[in-house]
């Protein structure tokens, strides 16, 4: 019997890695747009406004009054919960600065609740995030 001979192969297949390279570039062109945040609130248009990159606290309120303390939803009736949440917060946090975003159909008293409980604990920089838009105006 005649023994093989094997040589290396000179060439490189690169067909597997270019099908995992476009798979990985297709799911991240999915997920990408999701990862912003997943509560999804109408916000007030307005005509003025400025970004800032300031970090800190994002509190949510949806249209049925749900309260989400950075993707946390929290109870507004349990009063000790929404405190806790807050300082743990403010903790990792060099400023007390918050972002409310509220969505078009809550309450003006729930904001302004949401508004004193924050400066009980202290956050006197406090920001009410909108839509960049016409501001109701057109």
């Amino acid at each position: 019997m005649k023994k093989r001979e094997y040589r290396a192969m000179s060439e490189i297949n690169v067909t597997n890695l270019v099908d995992v390279v476009l798979v990985l570039l297709i799911i991240f062109m999915i997920s990408a747009p999701l990862l912003q945040s997943g509560i999804d609130v109408e916000l007030p248009p307005t005509q003025s406004g400025d970004e800032t990159s300031v970090k800190g606290i994002v509190i949510t309120i949806t249209e049925n009054n749900a309260v989400f303390i950075d993707d946390y939803l929290v109870d507004l009736r349990r009063e000790r919960e929404f405190t806790d949440r807050i300082r743990a917060e403010l903790s990792k946090l060099k400023d007390k600065v918050a972002y409310i975003r509220a969505d078009t159909e809550v309450p003006y008293g729930t904001v302004v609740n949401i508004l004193n409980r924050l400066r009980l604990q202290g956050v006197t920089n406090v920001s009410l995030v909108t839509q960049p838009g016409d501001g109701g105006k057109g």
